[in-house]
């Protein structure tokens, strides 16, 4: 956003409105304006960038909850396909029944009588304890299946349910923005052609010339995202726009850095919380630079004290003084 010091002292009283005050209010009155709608841009972006990872979240409980409850399922048809054999076993032993060899030579009538007996019982004995053992591990895992499967079931409701208050929420700032994007452009359109002109200002500060800064750049990873955004100098500001036909601040470094294969994330605060901490005296060309108390807005730095970022309605793509704006930090991709 333009120093509204700059603009003051370059509109003058000259050609005013006659319904305005001054063209000085009136440009004040826009960059407070353009200064709310951008915070609000940059925290809908970043409320963008909520909802996907809870959504995302949504996801992955959601998945993990379906296979619990397929391990459940199978637990427990394990359970009742040997539920019979544990059934009658219990039955036995409640009625009082025997099924050991004391019991078969008591009531063995002759040798070969007692041989088929003790036989029988060896099968239905290894039998039986096949089953039950089966039916024992079937029930452990039907526990352990169900109590990961209400453990999933309440991260999945409680992710649904942070997305859903997050949904609210950018719904909310989706509302906030048209109507703050109403009083912005309302104001624009009450400047007069000299104000608009001094709004927009030049492409490049004083004494910067644009092929001199391409010649300089040093050879690195980032330079191509330099290049790139130089590129853009000219484009219209543009609110959510990621290009190539117009941006919003975030937008304009997500493009750039998108032309030499990196990506970034969407919103500015997003982007001052990634990448690498960089002094400030230690800037190379391509580190991001943050600025405000809550880094909403964002420029990329292009060399000797200078970013090309994307600023506010009214004024293209351009390069500018880093110092322009108060500075929050910068990071480097």
């Amino acid at each position: 956003m333009l120093s509204v010091a700059i603009l003051a002292a370059s509109v003058g009283t000259a050609g005013a409105d006659p319904a305005l005050d001054n063209p000085t209010a009136a440009l004040d009155r826009l960059a407070e304006l353009s200064r709310e709608s951008e915070q609000t841009t940059e925290a809908l972006h970043n409320a963008q960038i909520d909802l996907d990872s809870k959504l995302s979240v949504q996801h992955d409980a959601e998945a993990r909850n379906a296979g619990d409850r397929a391990l459940l399922d199978a637990a427990k048809a394990t359970i009742a396909q040997f539920q019979p054999a544990v059934d009658r076993l219990t039955a036995v032993n409640y009625q009082g029944g025997r099924v050991n060899r004391l019991f078969a030579v008591m009531v063995s009538d002759s040798p070969q009588q007692l041989i088929d007996q003790m036989s029988t019982l060896s099968v239905i004995s290894a039998e039986t304890s096949a089953q039950v053992k089966q039916f024992t591990d079937a029930s452990d895992r039907a526990a352990t299946a169900a109590e990961a499967s209400q453990r999933s079931a309440d991260d999945a409701r409680t992710a649904t349910e942070e997305a859903k208050s997050i949904s609210d929420d950018l719904q909310r700032k989706q509302s906030d923005l048209q109507v703050q994007i109403e009083e912005v452009t309302k104001a624009f359109d009450a400047l007069t052609a000299s104000e608009r002109e001094a709004l927009a200002g030049t492409p490049f500060p004083p004494g910067v010339d644009l092929g001199a800064l391409l010649a300089n750049l040093p050879a690195g990873s980032n330079a191509g995202a330099v290049e790139a955004g130089l590129t853009q100098v000219g484009k219209p500001y543009a609110w959510g726009a990621t290009g190539p036909d117009g941006y919003d601040c975030s937008g304009l470094m997500v493009w750039a850095y998108r032309q030499i294969g990196k990506t970034l994330p969407r919103s500015s605060q997003a982007q001052a919380a990634g990448g690498t901490p960089v002094p400030k005296s230690e800037l190379q060309p391509g580190d991001l630079v943050l600025y405000y108390d809550d880094a909403s807005h964002v420029g990329m730095y292009i060399g000797n004290g200078n970013i090309v970022h994307a600023s506010t309605y009214g004024v293209p793509v351009k390069v500018a003084p880093m110092d322009a704006y108060p500075f929050y930090g910068a990071r480097r991709y």
